[in-house]
């Protein structure tokens, strides 16, 4: 447990809450190193395949960069606070991350804690979720990756409903537009997460791991079948020489469940 969140393994899964509740999660630069060494951890552990990242309480799953920190500092040295290179909670700008990253937003996801959400591989609602990228309203703008992400996420005219307002939206218009996954009632959002982890669980991490650099490396390829035809992924490579792609078809083969290595 650290200062600023928890982590907590089970098995290949491993659950970090953001602990910050007394400021509705939200985030200073000592929180996002926290967080960034957590998720450096779980890069680099061959035994963790998922992760599932929440926050603390249930008013807020974060409310994003934490304002009166900022504002606290600048009067009281004129310095701007300097937040580490993965971004938010280590995942804003973490590019490289093959592994699976689940948000369950048990809350208020807004400014950078809506960008965590966004940076994750799906999102796991409460039905009280509130969602937003509020930055014209105070001045700023969303330059954690709400303004490139939120677009590849929904169709256009919907982002840009949500970005040039800065208006809130439900859980449930958040599923409508597509950028959440699933809405659960208050109090099954943890249980929710976790059954989906589980079934990426029973899936070869390897082939999960293939299948995700695969479609965010794709999404950079202009044409679909220069996308098709460029799999030279390193993933995907590692999976064809892998255990588990003999696991796999002979665990079919013999109709038993696969026993995988993630090697």
């Amino acid at each position: 447990m650290g200062q600023y969140s928890i982590a907590e393994r089970d098995g290949h899964l491993l659950v970090v809450t953001i602990n910050r509740p007394e400021v509705y999660n939200a985030c200073h630069p000592m929180a996002n190193e926290e967080l960034s060494a957590e998720f450096d951890r779980f890069a680099a552990d061959p035994e963790l395949w998922v992760a599932i990242i929440t926050g603390a309480g249930d008013k807020a799953f974060c409310t994003g960069n934490d304002l009166k920190y900022h504002a606290e500092l600048r009067a009281r040295t004129g310095e701007r606070p300097v937040h580490p290179p993965k971004g938010f909670a280590g995942l804003t700008a973490r590019h490289d991350l093959d592994k699976p990253v689940i948000a369950a937003v048990n809350g208020v996801a807004m400014g950078g804690g809506f960008e965590i959400a966004l940076a994750c591989d799906l999102i796991i609602a409460s039905d009280q979720a509130v969602f937003a990228l509020p930055e014209p309203r105070v001045g700023l703008a969303a330059g954690a990756g709400g303004m490139q992400r939120l677009p590849r996420s929904v169709p256009l005219k919907q982002a840009m409903g949500m970005m040039l307002t800065g208006r809130r939206v439900s859980a449930e218009e958040g599923f409508r537009i597509g950028f959440v996954t699933a809405v659960v009632p208050h109090a099954q959002l943890m249980a929710e997460a976790r059954r989906w982890a589980g079934q990426i669980l029973e899936c070869s991490p390897m082939s999960v791991r293939a299948t995700k650099q695969g479609v965010m490396r794709s999404l950079d390829v202009p044409t679909l079948a220069a996308a098709m035809n460029n799999m030279a992924y390193p993933a995907y490579a590692a999976l064809a020489k892998s255990e588990d792609a003999i696991e796999g078809p002979k665990a079919f083969a013999e109709k038993r469940k696969p026993v995988w290595k993630g090697r």
